[in-house]
């Protein structure tokens, strides 16, 4: 470690300080070239001395001295090697300086007059060049201007255009202008404005068509009644000429029309038929189109600037989305619509004349609309428009304003059909008008059948000559032989309602043919429609009108027998509305599928309804005579002859039973039915008269009756049994009449006789002698019997004879009473 420190203290060898000193040169070397460097930045240099070595900022201060110091050296060499030279050139400068001044002088001079002799020429030359210029700038404007004139004269021309409201050619004057004349003078500040102003005047040319469009459209709307009203007479003329022609070619007159020209027709055979119905200008008027009543200009001016300004889609969406606005407007009908013809035929018109124009933009446009677009319009209008007819024709109880309807459906289908739209809905529409208009037909009908039976007086009508029995037969198929055969004046069975009903039918059978024309339906399927709506009037408005004048209070017992009477006559009058109805349709009743009349069964319906209105109306007359009896129940004996209320019944029933001879009886059939009408409406008086005098005696409110009453009870039966066994209406056998009476007569029978023993004896027997006689009814009739013998042997208990008697009698009936108690409550149990 000592020999370490030994060699640490020896100085460096003298090779490797110059090598240190070496180093320390070439890197101040280098700083001092950064420095001498005015490129360089010096704040890094200056950093790297610093941050170099301790003591570096002293060798550098030291090196810097070194180095100006040479510099000054080098500087003061360089001047004095050129100090002599320098001297010398500044004698020379010295030297020469007066020639110069000499020279200048004389060049200024020269100059002066030089001056002087060239102001003039250079006056002249500044006007050439003056000249020069203005003649090249009048080149080059008169150049500019022709580019520009035409620039400006389409321009002009544009304008023009625009005040004249030639649009489409204004646009193609812009294009031109834009794609040609521009460019060739895009430079230019007026034709930047042009450029920048024609974008402006497109915009305004397609404001203006579309306000012309909007015009039309809203023209157009207005104009819509009067194209469908001009379309719609137009198809209502041609139908009515092709029905005429088709009348006329049946007969072999004129052949099949082929063409309309001018309002006359030429036929294939060349033949000119004139249809005009009027003037020359009820003719001009009758071959007007939509084109002559409407201008399209419009709509293809506005078509043919979108298109060229390449905005024809827009255009297009436009067109289609109002006039999907204005049709349903067209498609919504006043709230009266019902009301009138004029309403119906003003909405058709409105429809029509809007599909007319459509129609006629379809042809004449390419793509404005399309037939998809018009189909979808006419589907959904004519939904609307069978929903709109459903519901108003509805409201209407007019059948006249309901055939002018169906009628105005026709045309206005065949119209629309003409143009092409599907109309099939709107015929089969017409299946529900018409059970409307057979509806309104029946209202109708109903209020004159209900006039006819108020004003008839249900009698026989009278018939004074040959003429006036004519008159009625032509109005009504009746034939009689024997009724023919008498003299003058006479009798028919029916009254007058018979052959006004009978013409009635037969008009609703015209009436419903009415309907049926145009319909393009073949002669059974009206066939099948005539006897339908004659069905209905039969079964429904005539049924229901004699049901209800059956009903009424005011028809009495000889109006009934009228009424059976009539409806008899009716009945055999069905075949011949069935042959009416054949005559007209020429359609066999033989056919498979051809309705039949139900005339017979409504006819019988209403007899038998008058055949149980008698029956009632006769136990009602029964029971208001019933009901005037006054009988003294607590009488000691009867008056020796029958009540006075009962005797007016029995003529009252003789009375009423005489009318039933005035029943139809010309055939065997009619005879046997008013025969057994008679019967039956005697036998059910019989019946309930019986049954009331029954009740009258077991009226639970009659508490008591003596012997002298049930005596003077049997007279009146007595007469009750007289009038059954008079024959008041022939035909019973035996005493069928009679047995009416029996279960009353066995009952006073027995009290009349006061054969209880027997009545006890032969209960159950077939045989009895009081068969009929219940236990309960002679039971409850013993009782009050029995009180009222009571009463009786209290009111002559002064005379003592009697005492014993009555006593014998009392013991008897209680001892009846248990008897019958017992059998009662055997029957009971």
């Amino acid at each position: 470690m000592a020999s370490d420190r030994v060699h640490a203290a020896l100085p460096d060898p003298p090779s490797q300080i110059e090598e240190e000193n070496k180093e320390e040169e070439k890197v101040f070397g280098n700083i001092f070239a950064e420095l001498e460097s005015v490129d360089l930045p010096l704040g890094t240099t200056l950093r790297s001395i610093y941050d170099d070595q301790p003591n570096a900022h002293k060798r550098f201060m030291e090196k810097l001295d070194a180095r100006i110091r040479n510099h000054d050296r080098e500087i003061e060499k360089m001047c004095n090697f050129h100090h002599q030279g320098f001297v010398d050139a500044i004698t020379e400068l010295l030297k020469v300086r007066a020639d110069a001044e000499k020279l200048m002088g004389q060049v200024t001079d020269t100059n002066r007059r030089l001056q002087e002799a060239g102001r003039e020429v250079t006056a002249q030359t500044e006007e050439v060049i003056r000249c020069r210029i203005q003649q090249r700038n009048m080149a080059t404007t008169v150049e500019k201007l022709q580019l520009c004139i035409p620039v400006l004269e389409m321009y002009s021309k544009l304008k023009e255009q625009l005040e004249s409201k030639r649009y489409y050619a204004a646009l193609k004057t812009m294009e031109q202008l834009e794609k040609v004349f521009i460019p060739r003078v895009s430079q230019y500040r007026f034709c930047q404005i042009m450029a920048e102003n024609l974008p402006r005047l497109r915009e305004e040319i397609k404001e203006i068509s579309m306000s012309d469009l909007k015009d039309f459209l809203e023209s157009i709307r207005k104009h819509s009644d009067k194209v469908g009203e001009t379309a719609m007479r137009q198809a209502q003329q041609h139908r009515t000429f092709n029905s005429a022609v088709a009348k006329q070619a049946s007969i072999g007159h004129y052949t099949k029309p082929v063409y309309f020209l001018n309002g006359q027709t030429h036929t294939q055979n060349g033949l000119m038929i004139d249809d005009d119905t009027g003037d020359d200008e009820e003719a001009d008027e009758e071959i007007l189109t939509a084109q002559d009543l409407v201008d399209f200009s419009p709509v293809y001016r506005c078509l043919h600037i979108y298109t060229v300004l390449g905005d024809r889609e827009t255009f297009e969406n436009y067109y289609r989305k109002q006039r999907k606005k204005q049709a349903r407007l067209v498609l919504q009908p006043q709230a009266n619509m019902h009301e009138t013809v004029e309403g119906y035929r003003r909405y058709f018109n409105q429809i029509v004349g809007f599909f007319v124009v459509e129609d006629h933009i379809l042809h004449a446009t390419r793509g404005l609309v399309t037939r998809a677009f018009t189909d979808e319009l006419w589907n959904m209008a004519l939904s609307k428009i069978i929903a709109v007819l459903r519901t108003h024709s509805s409201y209407c109880d007019d059948p006249d304003l309901v055939l002018e309807l169906k009628n105005l459906i026709v045309i206005f289908a065949d119209t629309l059909q003409g143009y092409g739209f599907l109309v099939n809905r709107l015929f089969d529409l017409l299946f529900e008008v018409r059970d409307q208009y057979n509806e309104t037909l029946l209202k109708k009908w109903a209020l004159v059948f209900r006039e006819i039976f108020e004003l008839d007086n249900y009698s026989p009508i009278p018939v004074e000559t040959e003429e006036e029995y004519k008159l009625v037969v032509s109005r009504f198929p009746f034939h009689d032989a024997e009724i023919e055969k008498q003299d003058f004046p006479k009798k028919l069975p029916m009254s007058q309602s018979v052959p006004q009903i009978y013409t009635q039918v037969k008009e609703l059978i015209y009436a419903s043919l009415k309907f049926s024309e145009s319909l393009h339906r073949s002669s059974t399927e009206i066939d099948d429609m005539l006897r339908k709506s004659t069905n209905l009037l039969l079964t429904r408005t005539l049924s229901s009108c004699l049901q209800n004048l059956i009903k009424k209070p005011h028809i009495g017992l000889t109006e009934l027998v009228q009424i059976i009477i009539n409806t008899t006559h009716l009945e055999q009058a069905c075949k011949y509305l069935e042959e009416f109805i054949t005559n007209i349709t020429n359609v066999s009743p033989e056919t498979v599928h051809t309705t039949r009349l139900y005339g017979l069964a409504t006819f019988k319906d209403a007899r038998h309804a008058a055949e149980g209105e008698i029956y009632t109306k006769l136990n009602q007359k029964i029971d208001e005579f019933i009901q005037l009896a006054d009988y003294e129940w607590g009488m000691a004996e009867s008056d020796g002859r029958a009540s006075g209320y009962l005797m007016d019944l029995i003529n009252f029933l003789r009375s009423t039973f005489q009318v039933f001879t005035h029943l139809p009886n010309n055939n065997n059939d009619h005879a046997s039915m008013s025969g057994k009408v008679a019967q039956t409406a005697c036998m059910s008086a019989c019946k309930h008269l019986s049954t009331s005098l029954m009740q009258m005696l077991l009226d639970t409110e009659l508490k008591q009756i003596s012997m002298g009453a049930i005596q003077q009870f049997n007279l009146d039966v007595i007469q009750c049994e007289l009038f059954a066994s008079s024959e008041p209406v022939p035909g019973f056998q035996g005493d069928t009449l009679q047995l009416a009476f029996i279960d009353l007569r066995q009952l006073l029978d027995l009290f009349m006789v006061w054969d209880w023993s027997t009545y006890l004896a032969d209960y159950g027997q077939p045989t009895s002698k009081y068969l009929r006689v219940n236990p309960a009814t002679a039971l409850a009739l013993l009782e009050k019997v029995y009180r009222g013998m009571k009463d009786t042997s209290k009111k002559n208990n002064i005379f003592s004879q009697f005492r014993k008697n009555d006593r014998d009698k009392q013991k008897l009936i209680e001892t009846v009473v248990k008897q019958l108690r017992s059998l009662v409550n055997g029957m009971s149990s």
